[in-house]
């Protein structure tokens, strides 16, 4: 009874979030992928497919996949507040990982952005949908993002045509450290919505059950710099 209590003084508080709807995003390879929330009893698939890149240096996979590891198991912990994760998923194993969290009820705070399968821009489809999540969903106002690549940075920075917090709110600081601070507006993400934010709703009940059962990976064959298999 007393380690209960002391678990909840632990715990954040935590806001209510509306979940996810899922979609199905048709790939150029011809594939689909289902794009969902995850549930907390699927953290051990997240983490066995994220471990493994946490010693690829190539494009910064090693600070991406270190940094959404302890987020993942933070969530988990309930050592994060107000956190939701979405996986891209194709025949039940996972593409591509993003993590984000809200701030308060009209400021979001992307954390990050992992690509497993690469060549099919998965992590900007991703990355739409967490922003889709934030604006539309949970009807926030604003999302603070950083990058920590430069592929980050061309594909949110410059593709999403970004405001730079520093240049107007040099109050603004992105909780991962001193990176330059983005901002995705409301009104930016109107702009690129229609380009940016791709799928269709409802899913097909058999399209949607491909994605019931999560799994890592076999191999990571387009990953650069990864010289071995998970197992």
């Amino acid at each position: 009874m007393i380690v209960d209590e002391l678990e909840k003084k632990l715990r954040p508080p935590e806001m209510e979030l509306k979940p996810y709807p899922p979609k199905v995003i048709i790939l150029t390879s011809g594939e689909k992928m289902v794009v969902r929330e995850v549930k907390r009893e699927e953290t051990g698939v997240l983490l066995e497919t994220i471990y493994p890149l946490m010693g690829v240096m190539e494009d910064f996979y090693d600070i991406v996949a270190v940094r959404m590891y302890s987020e993942v198991l933070g969530w988990y912990r309930y050592r994060v507040a107000n956190e939701f994760i979405i996986v891209g998923a194709i025949d039940d194993v996972i593409a591509g990982i993003v993590t984000s969290r809200c701030v308060d009820e009209n400021i979001g705070m992307s954390l990050h952005t992992l690509t497993v399968k690469r060549g099919l821009r998965i992590g900007a489809q991703l990355f739409a949908a967490k922003m889709e999540h934030h604006l539309e969903f949970l009807d926030q106002k604003e999302v603070w993002i950083v990058a920590e690549s430069p592929i980050g940075f061309r594909r949110w920075m410059i593709e999403y045509g970004l405001k730079n917090a520093g240049d107007c709110y040099p109050e603004i600081h992105h909780e991962l450290g001193g990176v330059p601070t983005h901002i995705l507006t409301k009104e930016i993400y109107d702009a690129v919505r229609d380009e940016k934010v791709t799928g269709t709703r409802p899913v097909d009940p058999e399209v949607l059950a491909t994605a019931d059962t999560l799994k890592a990976p076999d191999e990571y064959p387009q990953i650069p710099g990864f010289k071995r298999s998970k197992s």
